[in-house]
């Protein structure tokens, strides 16, 4: 199927790891002229000369968003060479801390990392997409976001205002060719997830292999239809679909791609 991608531009916001690497590659072989974005200008590099060596466009865009000069320099980078059409709201963190040792310093910061980040780059991005009359806005939410448990108290929050900020900017941009959605994964087999839980592992009993390993933390700590931890490659199926014209006739959705770990017909 073609999506329709070919000369758009991408700004994929936290790509030089992970998730958001697995969708700004995919965007690239889609056609995709895309921007990476990072803090660090070796692990951006890599990303985007990997795209190139690939036979895709990517450049790259350094900054910490959530500083407003940070914020300045990567919208400069990835608009120095024209409109961004598809902005993807990726970058944040989820730093593993609980009701009793996250302060109010920790929420704050969060916030601002995780909600406050997508909000500059909307305000800075997306006017010009008005010029162009289309474009996209994609926030990458979570299932936590509506089905929150004890632990990461200040994420899930965060998790649940971009799933509104998505929706009420749906609504601001009614009629303008601009859509704004949300794809929520479920737990999602990156490195940092895949060590985190490999530590776990021996205290928890859950075996040696990473086969093991995966299954038993899946049916101890997010139990989901599926059995199995969601690859990046799969988001990035999702974040591809709601990027080009297929989706002229969605906004303000959320697409969840959680094999099932959302109990609930929304």
């Amino acid at each position: 199927m073609d999506l329709q991608l070919t000369g758009k531009r991408a700004l994929v916001t936290g790509s030089s790891s992970g998730l958001g690497e697995a969708i700004a590659k995919a965007l690239a072989v889609e056609g995709a002229d895309v921007v990476v974005h990072g803090r660090d200008r070796t692990r951006t590099s890599a990303v985007a000369e990997a795209i190139r060596a690939a036979g895709g466009s990517a450049g790259i865009a350094i900054g910490d968003l959530s500083t407003d000069d940070g914020a300045d320099a990567v919208a400069a980078a990835a608009l120095a060479d024209g409109p961004i059409d598809i902005l993807v709201n990726n970058a944040g963190a989820y730093p593993h801390r609980g009701w009793k040792d996250a302060t109010a310093a920790d929420w704050s910061q969060t916030y601002e990392v995780n909600v406050v980040s997508a909000v500059r780059m909307i305000l800075r991005v997306v006017p010009r997409m008005h010029e162009r009359e289309w474009g996209r806005v994609i926030q990458i939410g979570g299932g936590l976001a509506v089905q929150p448990g004890a632990d990461l108290p200040h994420y899930n929050a965060t998790l649940a205002a971009r799933h509104n900020l998505t929706v009420s900017l749906a609504r601001q941009l009614k009629g303008t060719g601009i859509t704004a959605n949300t794809v929520a994964p479920g737990a999602i087999l990156v490195d940092s997830v895949q060590k985190f839980l490999t530590d776990l592992a021996p205290a928890r009993g859950w075996g040696e292999t990473w086969a093991d390993i995966e299954r038993n933390a899946i049916e101890e700590l997010v139990p989901n239809d599926v059995g199995r931890m969601g690859r990046p490659e799969e988001i990035a199926a999702a974040v591809l679909y709601l990027s080009g014209p297929l989706a002229d006739y969605v906004t303000g959705t959320t697409l969840r791609v959680d094999g099932g770990t959302v109990r609930g017909v929304h």
